[in-house]
């Protein structure tokens, strides 16, 4: 999670130790590692709000699946709609099959084919699987790549946004208006000043005429 303003958003996992940047927009909140943007959320104004992407947290659920049931980004995934019945279903029917762990971890394998598939093949694919008895991701992923290529679709998704421009990341901030007026302007051929009557000056007694 990163902290803007008083809310937290979060971001992948494989990215914790690492310094990130944030493009704080009227209504969204972008997070970019380097140049590559990882992450982007709508913006929140209640203090102490969160938002939590499912998607951020699945390597962390595949060690530890029985994190899962009652996590937010569950709660928040389902009211997105992201998470939808035809998930729960194949959950429900993994879990029965496989157990309570690896019926997860089977859920987890699925719900990381949505960074390649979309998300609507998936769900179909999820559908097939469960009509043919198969509670694998592999089927799935098999079923999905059908349903789109039936349709004479690509499959697959790019999921890496390219950076908006203009865009500087904080350690190379925009020089100021002053600054780049000064740099066009011609070097200073004048001589420097002389300042030997200026010396006199300092030595000058109040009462006695300079000159």
């Amino acid at each position: 999670m990163v902290a803007v303003r008083v809310c937290r958003y979060s971001v992948p996992v494989r990215f914790i130790g690492r310094q990130v940047h944030v493009l704080l927009r009227s209504n969204e909140v972008v997070v970019f590692h380097g140049r590559t943007e990882i992450a982007r959320h709508p913006r929140l104004t209640t203090k102490g709000a969160e938002r939590v992407v499912l998607d951020h947290f699945l390597e962390v659920l595949l060690a530890k699946p029985g994190a899962l049931a009652g996590s937010e980004a569950l709660d928040q995934a389902r009211r997105a709609g992201t998470f939808t019945p035809a998930h729960e279903a194949f959950w429900s029917a993994a879990k029965h099959a496989l157990g309570e762990s690896d019926g997860t971890k089977a859920l987890v394998h699925v719900l990381l084919l949505h960074r390649h598939l979309q998300h609507r093949d998936v769900v179909v694919g999820i559908q097939t699987a469960l009509a043919a008895g198969a509670c694998t991701a592999d089927v799935v992923a098999l079923e999905a790549r059908k349903a789109a290529e039936t349709e004479g679709r690509s499959p697959t998704v790019t999921v890496t946004v390219p950076l908006p421009e203009p865009v500087v990341p904080p350690e190379q901030p925009l020089p100021s208006l002053t600054e780049r007026r000064t740099a066009r302007l011609p070097p200073d051929q004048r001589p420097l000043p002389a300042l030997e009557r200026w010396d006199q000056l300092l030595h000058h007694r109040p009462g006695r005429d300079p000159r």
